[in-house]
């Protein structure tokens, strides 16, 4: 979909609103109020009802901090956004500070006096994130006071309320384990560690856990809900009633429901050793225990491993994403004398994959940024920004589908008529990247920080760069964005068997182009060399995603022989595999996009 709304609806009310939200922060004694984007979850996507940081600044990036003082506002973004920013808020109102080289606690420290007051709500940031900040800030007079009630909720009137929304069953066929087998296996996980239980605030951990989807946060196929997993397999959900009636007898004797206002209760009174997660936590969850044992989400590592089922799945759910890519990809082709424009593009694939009955919903809003647009990294169209796709124009294409089976993500940039040779050039060495990445193969136990260079090295000797990560998980029809394991520079979570990351190189010119182009992978045992030498056991990637790379924008003689006998084995893979699945005419272009080159 593409946002109806444009930025100037929010940000004309930002200057207001700030008006009144310092008065009432004058009112209860404080000096400054942290605004972060996320929700009881901590999640990365949220509701509409949590749009806090949206409805306060304007700026609709998925990840960014506002602190509002009495006389000055900074709003925290990191590289994919600082382009976006830039276009959405006004910098009289707020000034845009580069996250995470300036941190939360350097700039408070340096904009608040002595004995400052900074409120926060303790739903909204995670117990590490208030720990950090107040390590930074001892030795100071200030202070960070977790508030009742969050004054955006305060003085945002027409806020809107969350969706009553039921929950369903995933199919055992598609998950590949029982619940019940899944919450013994971590179970006994729990009584090894001598913790009595385990606090789970993530939504997809419950999902996976329990075997169930829902449908409270647009895309992400959860439900909105708290449990606590005792180290004798039972549950108790909080969550309400009406949005598990249907699903009663599947979750079975083992899992109580209780009303998620007495989720704080029960851990207030819990008085024995509970795990909770160190990454995710709400401060509200970890300032009720009194007995915490702050480890990992007992889920997290279970559901990145994905079992045989959910790869086999992931595998029939990107032939099929495939098809429909290939069909746009046709249809794009033929139609490019045409006057199009970004929200036609959107509609036109989003019409194709829903054309597959296994599609549940897209995996995220569809990203079709053409010239300066697709310099954004996260750019999402709306009515005010669209724009006519032109000659000379790259396209840089991001989207994906939330099929029963699994998750999918892919990005192509494509080549709209004639195109410079600094645009191939681009391009050619962000497809270099990908490809070492694709080829590589690593010795076991190492984690994402230890091979994401490899994705830029390319770039690296031209003087280039990109300011997101290499890539990120996915999940089993789960949320797009998964994690732990990532291929990033802070990443120390060793990459196994199961796992599914995107890789996705790219190259951002601020105000003209960009470059993207992203597979999905799943992590697999290397099988030993032929001479039967085997030094040590490693691992490499098979590669999901079966979507022509743009012909168009290569240069071949900036490949190397290697590079030229992957590109060719996996166009063959591609056309072996799709050409049969999809019409005549998406048959004719993709023979040609996937001839040898």
């Amino acid at each position: 979909m593409y946002q109806s709304f444009t930025v100037k609806d929010i940000a004309k009310h930002v200057p207001s609103r700030l008006k009144i939200l310092r008065k009432y922060l004058a009112s209860i004694k404080l000096d400054g109020f942290i605004v972060p984007r996320s929700d009881v979850h901590q999640g990365e996507y949220v509701i509409e009802r949590d749009e806090r940081l949206s409805w306060l600044t304007g700026f609709t990036g998925s990840a960014g901090t506002a602190i509002i003082l009495s006389q000055k506002a900074g709003l925290f973004v990191d590289g994919r956004y600082r382009a976006q920013v830039k276009s959405e808020v006004n910098q009289n109102d707020f000034e845009i500070v580069p996250f995470p080289h300036t941190t939360l606690s350097r700039w408070i420290k340096i904009n608040t006096s002595p004995n400052s007051q900074i409120g926060f709500d303790p739903w909204l940031m995670s117990n590490i994130q208030i720990s950090k900040i107040k390590k930074k800030l001892k030795g100071t007079d200030i202070k960070l006071t977790p508030l009742r009630r969050n004054p955006i909720d305060h003085i945002w009137h027409d806020q809107p309320k969350a969706k009553k929304t039921k929950a369903k069953i995933h199919p055992i066929e598609f998950a590949g384990e029982s619940h019940q087998k899944k919450r013994e296996r971590l179970a006994l996980k729990l009584r090894e560690i001598d913790a009595k239980a385990a606090v789970i605030t993530l939504p997809d951990s419950i999902a996976w856990l329990l075997n169930i989807r829902g449908n409270d946060i647009p895309r992400n196929p959860v439900m909105q809900c708290f449990a606590i997993l005792f180290d004798d397999a039972k549950i108790k959900l909080y969550v309400q009633k009406e949005k598990v009636s249907d699903i009663t007898d599947h979750l079975g004797i083992d899992i109580s429901i209780l009303p998620p206002s007495s989720f704080i209760k029960t851990l207030k009174l819990f008085d024995e050793p509970i795990l909770l997660d160190r990454d995710s936590v709400p401060y509200a969850v970890a300032s009720a225990c009194s007995q915490p044992i702050i480890k990992r989400d007992p889920c997290i590592l279970p559901k990145a491993r994905k079992n045989a089922v959910e790869i086999s799945g992931a595998i029939n759910a990107h032939t099929r994403d495939a098809v429909a890519m290939i069909e746009f990809l046709a249809w794009l082709d033929a139609h490019k004398h045409n006057i199009l424009t970004e929200i036609d593009i959107v509609k036109k694939l989003e019409k194709e994959r829903r054309k597959d009955p296994m599609l549940q919903d897209i995996s995220f809003d569809t990203i079709a940024g053409t010239g300066a647009n697709g310099a954004i990294v996260h750019y999402r169209v709306s009515t005010k920004t669209n724009s006519i796709i032109e000659n000379g124009h790259l396209l840089v294409l991001d989207s994906g589908g939330q099929y029963i089976d699994g998750t999918t993500d892919v990005t192509r940039t494509i080549a709209i008529g004639d195109v410079t040779e600094e645009k191939r050039t681009s391009y050619t060495q962000v497809l270099k990247c990908m490809i070492a990445v694709s080829r590589l193969r690593w010795p076991k136990n190492l984690s994402g920080h230890d091979i994401e260079s490899i994705g830029r090295f390319h770039l690296w000797q031209a003087h280039r760069d990109f300011d997101h990560g290499l890539g990120h998980g996915v999940g089993s029809y789960l949320n797009v964005h998964e994690g732990p394991q990532r291929l990033s520079r802070t990443s120390d979570i060793p990459l196994e068997p199961g796992m599914i990351l995107s890789n996705e190189p790219g190259y951002y010119r601020e105000g003209k182009y960009g470059i993207r182009i992203e597979n999905l992978l799943v992590v697999e045992a290397a099988l030993a060399p032929s001479d039967g030498d085997k030094h040590r056991e490693m691992l490499c990637w098979r590669t999901l995603t079966l979507v022509p790379l743009e012909r168009k924008l290569i240069q071949k003689d900036k490949l190397t022989s290697n590079e030229i006998k992957w590109l060719n084995e996996y166009h063959l893979e591609v056309n072996k595999k799709i050409n049969n699945l999809v019409s005549l005419t998406a048959q004719q272009w993709l023979n040609k996009a996937t001839a040898p080159i």
